[in-house]
């Protein structure tokens, strides 16, 4: 059976604590299997029959807003797109060992060229962007709190949800979880 990561967005983040034993336990009530939660920053494995990405946000996000009373987006990988946005380098080696921030953001789709332009427009002295497929690679040379660009200003531009991730710590679930 397929195993998936959900990235969600809202969790344990502007005062919505949620304990994972809970969001385990509202994924398996979905019926998923082999649920496991990885930090407590909305990383959720699983394994389910679908094969479609798309209607597996659907239902997660439905059954956590129906659960926590607001909006939990939801942003679904096969383990193998995970290992595949953990092993990209849009940025070389010397610009990451002096980076404040390195994150990765999830996107629902792939981004239409005049997206992925504006996207690429936020540049500026102390941020960088990298668009791959519905991902949205960050660099900044400002730690994430000081930094000018923000998840906010991202989802403004594009007029579309997004969540993010330290590029560590995607390196480290896809170290976990490799593909099968």
């Amino acid at each position: 059976m397929p195993r998936y990561v959900a990235f969600l967005r809202a969790i344990n983040v502007g005062g919505h604590v949620v304990k994972m034993d809970d969001l385990r336990r509202r994924f398996a009530q979905l019926g998923f299997t082999e649920v496991e939660t990885f930090i407590a920053s909305g990383n959720v494995i699983f394994s389910s029959p679908s094969k479609g990405a798309a209607a597996l946000e659907k239902k997660i996000e439905r059954q956590l807003e129906k659960s926590f009373g607001y909006e939990v987006k939801a942003f679904v990988r096969t383990l193998a797109e995970v290992a595949d946005v953990a092993a990209r380098q849009p940025f070389d080696d010397s610009r990451v060992k002096t980076a404040g921030a390195y994150c990765v953001g999830f996107l629902a789709a792939r981004l239409p060229p005049a997206a992925a332009k504006s996207v690429l427009a936020l540049k500026n002295g102390e941020d960088d962007f990298h668009v791959a497929g519905r991902e949205v690679y960050w660099i900044s040379t400002k730690r994430q709190g000081e930094a000018v660009f923000s998840n906010a200003l991202l989802e403004k531009t594009l007029k579309m949800r997004s969540t993010f991730r330290g590029v560590r710590t995607v390196q480290k679930l896809a170290a976990k979880y490799p593909p099968e």
